[in-house]
């Protein structure tokens, strides 16, 4: 890996880990959530909780992340740092699920301002603007102050988060 700091929460693909519900669940040790989430994930509890991409606690899902292992392979901290990037592995990825809308853009910044930097700029966009409370990337409503929008990437892409989250409720 290359030997610039970067923050457990600075996932290699370019998501911000702070707006992942599991990872904020398993920072207020919200076990009733956790348990929701490894319901949905087919997994144990106990295997749910986590810290971030680059933590030692990482739900089961993100330890199986092939991006991850890729990166390890390759000597890099980030995909965009390759020189196959974008892999069809990453495209592939980003077009699942709303919340992988902006990996280009951090991609882009993380080269640009460095990871650190990144990720202050991340918390501040995936916080609530009214009471500062970070928030997921699916909170289109502040859950703590019922601010709308949840956060500055709830606003931006709400219209693709609204029909990913009726597809989820019909499902």
């Amino acid at each position: 890996m290359e030997s610039k700091v970067v923050p457990e929460i600075a996932a290699v693909c370019g998501l911000y880990c702070g707006a992942c519900g599991i990872y904020l669940a398993t920072q207020s040790n919200d076990t009733e959530k956790l348990a929701q989430y490894a319901i949905r994930l087919n997994q144990p509890l106990e295997e749910t909780y986590c810290k971030g991409c680059r933590s030692n606690q990482k739900t089961a899902w993100c330890r199986e992340c092939k991006m991850i292992k890729c990166a390890e392979e390759k000597g890099v901290d980030f995909c965009g740092s390759c020189n196959e990037y974008p892999c069809e592995t990453i495209k592939n990825f980003q077009s699942l699920m709303p919340h992988r809308a902006e990996l280009w853009e951090s991609q882009a910044r993380i080269a640009e301002v460095g990871a650190e930097a990144w990720t202050k700029e991340m918390e501040k966009h995936f916080s609530c603007q009214a009471c500062g409370k970070g928030n997921t990337s699916y909170d289109l409503k502040c859950p703590a102050c019922g601010n709308i929008p949840g956060n500055q990437f709830a606003e931006k892409h709400q219209a693709a988060i609204k029909e990913y989250l009726s597809k989820m409720s019909k499902s």
